[in-house]
Parts: structure tokens; C-alpha cells; sequence
């Protein structure tokens, strides 16, 4: 019983691990993605500075590192599931700050109040991110698992 605690404190340091990193890029990114739109850049341009790239992106990368891991998928989800809620964070803040000083940026559009916003910016905005992240990281998985035993 206790083997298998210490096994799941091993997987779940891993999977914070591996998204430690990407969590701390991802408080930079809206905030920028905000400050470009505050500076009057179009929506089109500033579109690919947004967490749902970011996701794919180290979900692709979390597939290639992890395809070797005994617990490759778990991994994946756990990262996903650890760094996606936390990113999300500072979208919330962002419509706060939006909502309360009228400054009209997307961030503001779309709620009205606070347990709206926090629901729909953090629990479902995270779930729009581990979703695809995970099916991407998983065919990468696969494709790479792949790749690995027609190599052998």
C-alpha cells in the first residue's frame, strides 16, 4: 500500500515537474497578449499569443519527452491538468481589471459577475485547454511510440 502512495507521489512530482515551466511562461503570455491589445494591435495579429498555442505546444513537446515514461498518458493528462487551471488565472484577473476600469478589451465582453467569470475563465477555460492539448500530446505519444519500434 505504501509502494504504491509512494508511486503516485513520484508520478504526480513528475507531471508538476513538467509543468512548472510552462506554467510560468503562461503568466507572461496574457498579460502581453492584454498589453498588445490595450496598444491597439488587431485581434488577427495578437490571435497566436493565447493559451490554447501555448497548450498544444507543450503538449506536442510533453508527448516527444515522455514517449520512452512507463506512464506516458497519466503524465500528460497530469501536466495538462496541473498547468491548465493555473494559466488561466491571470485571464481571470485580467477581466477584473477590465470590468472594474471599463478599458473595453476582450478580456471584458463576455461576464458579468465574479463566480461567472471565474467558472468560465478557470474550470471551463482549462478544460478547452486540456481537451485538445491532450489528444495532440497524445497522438504525439503515439506517433513517437511509434516511430520507436519500427526503429527497432
Amino acid at each position: 500500500m505504501e509502494k504504491a502512495s509512494s508511486n503516485h507521489r513520484k508520478i504526480f512530482k513528475r507531471a508538476f515537474s513538467l509543468a512548472k515551466a510552462p506554467m510560468i511562461i503562461a503568466l507572461f503570455v496574457t498579460p502581453i497578449r492584454f498589453s498588445l491589445e490595450l496598444a491597439g494591435l488587431p485581434e488577427n495579429v495578437i490571435f497566436i499569443i493565447g493559451l490554447l498555442w501555448l497548450t498544444l505546444a507543450f503538449a506536442i513537446y510533453w508527448g516527444i519527452q515522455l514517449y520512452n515514461e512507463k506512464h506516458s498518458y497519466l503524465l500528460l493528462l497530469l501536466s495538462l491538468m496541473i498547468f491548465s487551471p493555473v494559466s488561466r488565472f491571470p485571464v481571470f484577473i485580467l477581466w477584473w481589471i477590465d470590468k472594474k476600469w471599463e478599458i473595453g478589451t476582450h478580456y471584458g465582453f463576455y461576464f458579468d459577475n465574479w463566480p461567472q467569470a471565474l467558472v468560465n475563465q478557470v474550470v471551463y477555460g482549462a478544460f478547452v485547454q486540456i481537451i485538445p492539448g491532450f489528444l495532440l500530446g497524445s497522438l504525439t505519444l503515439a506517433i513517437m511510440k511509434n516511430r520507436k519500434s519500427v526503429a527497432v
